[in-house]
């Protein structure tokens, strides 16, 4: 596995992005850099996948050919997705400890998506 340009711009993005939230959520902690730069790497690492899986199940519903099919793999999605946003605090706090404290599930929910967008848009304005 290689990494790529736009894999550290990502990570530049969610630490600008988590720096952000830490400074206008309190209850959302970093206590440094570093441990802010870990958490950004980690965020980086559990999205793609989450983003591959979400992809992979979309293409499921798409394909599928029963109404049973497609509401198995619909319910797959609304697991996945939620399942990452407690994936993510699981790790964070089994990696990280009190060091980092990303706040509850809407907390994460809405970092995840400003992650999203903020990715989004910095790949949008490079290309």
């Amino acid at each position: 596995m290689r990494i790529k340009a736009v894999d550290l711009v990502d990570v530049l993005v969610y630490l600008i992005v988590l720096g952000t939230f830490a400074q206008l959520f309190p209850n959302i902690i970093s206590e440094s850099f570093l441990t802010s730069l870990v958490t950004a790497i980690l965020l980086k690492l559990v999205l793609e996948v989450v983003v591959r899986v979400k992809k992979m199940i979309v293409g499921r519903i798409k394909g599928a050919e029963t109404a049973r099919a497609k509401a198995v793999s619909t319910v797959s999605l609304v697991v996945a997705a939620a399942g990452s946003k407690a994936l993510i605090l699981w790790l964070t706090d089994a990696i990280l400890g009190d060091a980092v404290h990303l706040g509850g599930f809407f907390a994460v929910t809405l970092l995840v998506v400003t992650l999203m967008l903020a990715r989004a848009g910095v790949r949008r304005v490079i290309r």
